[in-house]
This record gives structure tokens, C-alpha cells and sequence, in this order.
């Protein structure tokens, strides 16, 4: 299987560390052919959309997750290792306390955030995070905690880490780590391959390239796939991925559904299955950052098709589903974020094919890390870079 030379490894990793996922880029690959009709290039709705954005909050360095306290006001991550609070008039909270130490390199650092599906009662969030282990290595990790009650400044209480993936390595790009609850009360966690690793991405010895399940507590569900394998890891619900950062549950049928980056080209949009192999880095409609090709080629039996997939990269993170009503046209349809293209994308399904991509937002020429849909109904999106925003977007 073709390497990545070592000086373009030290160049992809400076170019990371600069300008997180903008390396991805280039013409389509030749003759990547999709699998069946309709798997990538879905042409434009017959109707656009119209829509106004609204500033609500600035000033957050590389936000990467939003979640909705039952009060209305949002909790948010920032790259860099802070949780802060924010109110409906865009006021940001000083750094909640009692957050885990993150190692802030590349794209990793402080990451996902959640609430537990009992919030009310518990209070519980969930975080994920790039972890510093030993000799100075880094991984992914899973925390909860309580947040405290309302007080002279927010808090976070009873830090317990439920999860440590391993291996650990160094740097930080491919890191993944969304978060999603299931129906089944169960808390899915997607985990990149951390680039220089990819070959791990195979094996169920590592959680590298994976997405994981665990109980709330952090204990392995005895129904996972991989729970009773010798030498697996029992974490590990499906793998074969290689940067996954969008996951989503649809909530009209509860299937899962996934974004992750490809290499160069070949970013993919997948439904999740327990067991499943989705063949990274044997099949892949990309190829390397050399241009040399990577695995086999596109199909492999055995190996899990993407849904669609977009080749030219758009480097895309932040996945969604839309069930509000301020946008009765949008009900049931997904929503990407995309980095390096800069835009939020709307996909129209039909069951689980993608019947029609349109292109939002553009004329923002920002990063676009994360898209979520409000309690009010509107489509609120992250803008990646150092005074990072929340936007949303309202009918026109």
C-alpha cells in the first residue's frame, strides 16, 4: 500500500497544523467511478433556498460543538480547551470550570460536547477531547460531569473519564470525535485514524478509525458487535473510517448516519451499522496527497459503500437533520458543514439516497465547523477561525 513520503508528512502536518483540514484539495480523481447512480453530484434543487443570517454571538476561538441547555441558552466548545456558556443575547460566560486538560494541537483539543437524553434530572454533559498520555502522546477521550447549578460562575462537577481510546500517538489531525445518543440510550463516538496511522483503521485491536458505543457510564452494552471478540476492542460498533466529524441520528427512523473526511478527495457520507467495515484505506474514492492511489480502489466485497461521497473534498464536519417549521421546505433533509469549501450543504433524501445537494452560505467565505438545528427552529451554524461566530439562519 502506497506511504506518504516522509517530507510531504512533515509538509500535510505543517499545513494542519496552520490551516487545519485546508490541505484537502485538487481536480476529481481519475477514473474514480461511483458504485451506482446518484452516489455523488446530485444535482441542484429546482428551487433555491431563502434565507437571512443572523449573528448571535463572536469572539469564540475555533468553536466546535454547540448544544442546547433546556433553558435556551448554548453551551459551547473552543478548540483551545474552554466550555463557555452562552445567553440568547450572544453574552459568552467566563470558562466554565473543572474541564479536563486538553492537548490543543492541530485540530484536536477540547472537541464534541452533549447532553445526557436526562439532563433535567441529572445534569449531566459529555465531552470529548484530544488527551496528553504518556511520553507525550496524545488520544481521544471521553468525560462527563455534572454542571452545576447557576452560581457566581459555571462550574463543572464530578469529572469522571468513561472512555480512553487507544493507541495514542502524536500530533493532532484525524482526530473525528462527535458525539450522538441513540435511541437506545447508548453514547456513539466517531474516531479518526489520525492520518499517520491509517492502516489501523482495519484492525479491532485499535480504535483508530472507528466509531464507538458505550453506556452512558461508560460501560461496554453486552449487545455490542465486538464485545465477546478475543483481542478487540468492545467499544468498537463499526469501523473501516478513516475522520469521521459529523454524526447524526435521523430522527424519523433512527438510523445513524456519519460524515468523514476523505484523503484527497472522497469525502463520504455513510448509514452505520454494527460490524460493519467501511474500507478505509483499502477502498476509497480518493487518493494520497502524492496523487499515488491508495488500497485497492473503490470496491471490495465485503466493504460498505459510502452513500454519496464528494470528490473534490469539501472537508466536511457538523451533520444535522432538520425537523423544525420555520423552513417547511427543509423537513427531513440533511445538512453538512463544510471547512475547506466553506458552506453549509443541504441534501434532499429519499429513503437513504441523496436525490439533490444545494449549497448554502457560501457567500460567507468561512470555515463552517459544525450545524445544528435550534430549539426555535432555526439552522444555527459554528464559523472555524480564531473570532469564531454562531450564525443562524431564519426565513428571508
Amino acid at each position: 500500500m502506497p506511504r506518504i513520503p516522509a517530507a510531504l508528512l512533515t509538509f500535510l502536518l505543517l499545513a494542519g497544523a496552520a490551516h487545519g483540514e485546508d490541505y484537502k484539495d485538487g481536480p476529481p480523481a481519475a477514473g474514480q467511478v461511483p458504485a451506482f447512480p446518484g452516489q455523488t453530484r446530485a444535482p441542484a434543487p429546482a428551487v433555491h433556498s431563502a434565507y437571512r443570517i443572523v449573528p448571535v454571538a463572536q469572539g469564540l476561538n475555533h468553536p466546535w460543538s454547540l448544544a442546547w441547555l433546556p433553558d435556551g441558552r448554548m453551551l459551547v466548545t473552543e478548540r483551545p480547551g474552554r466550555l463557555r456558556i452562552v445567553s440568547a443575547d450572544g453574552t459568552l460566560s467566563p470558562p466554565v470550570s473543572g474541564v479536563p486538560a486538553v492537548a490543543a494541537e492541530n485540530t484536536g483539543g477540547l472537541l464534541d460536547v452533549a447532553l445526557d437524553p436526562h439532563f433535567r434530572a441529572n445534569r449531566l454533559i459529555y465531552l470529548t477531547y484530544l488527551e496528553l498520555r504518556d511520553g507525550g502522546t496524545n488520544a481521544i477521550s471521553v468525560a462527563r460531569g455534572r454542571l452545576a447549578a447557576d452560581g457566581a460562575a459555571p462550574a463543572l462537577e464530578h469529572v469522571s473519564v468513561i472512555l480512553r481510546t487507544g493507541p495514542s500517538t502524536t500530533g493532532g489531525d484525524n482526530v473525528g470525535s462527535r458525539l450522538a445518543f441513540g435511541r437506545d440510550g447508548r453514547l456513539y463516538i466517531t474516531l479518526g485514524d489520525r492520518m499517520v496511522l491509517r492502516d489501523q483503521a482495519q484492525s479491532l485491536a485499535s480504535d483508530l478509525g472507528k466509531v464507538a458505543r458505550i453506556a452512558p457510564d461508560g460501560a461496554i452494552p453486552a449487545d455490542n458487535p465486538f464485545a465477546h471478540v478475543a483481542g478487540a476492542r468492545p467499544e468498537i460498533f463499526s469501523f473501516g473510517h478513516r475522520n469521521p466529524e459529523g454524526l447524526a441520528f435521523n430522527p424519523a427512523t433512527g438510523a445513524l448516519w456519519e460524515l468523514e473526511h476523505g484523503a484527497k478527495g472522497g469525502d463520504e457520507l455513510n448509514v452505520i451499522h454494527p460490524a460493519v467495515n467501511y474500507g478505509w484505506p483499502v477502498i476509497t474514492y480518493g487518493i494520497d496527497y502524492s496523487g499515488a492511489k491508495i488500497g485497492i480502489g473503490t470496491q471490495k466485497a465485503g466493504m460498505q459503500q459510502p452513500v454519496y461521497y464528494w470528490d473534490p473534498s469539501i472537508a466536511p464536519s457538523g451533520l444535522a437533520f432538520y425537523t423544525g417549521s420555520l423552513f417547511p421546505a427543509w423537513k427531513g433533509d440533511l445538512f453538512v458543514g463544510a471547512l475547506k469549501a466553506q458552506r453549509v450543504v443541504r441534501l434532499t433524501l429519499s429513503g437513504e439516497h441523496v436525490v439533490s445537494e444545494e449549497v448554502l452560505l457560501s457567500e460567507l467565505h468561512e470555515r463552517i465547523r459544525d450545524v445544528r438545528q435550534g430549539p426555535d427552529g432555526a439552522l444555527y451554524v459554528l464559523t472555524d477561525n480564531d473570532a469564531g461566530r454562531i450564525l443562524k439562519l431564519v426565513p428571508a
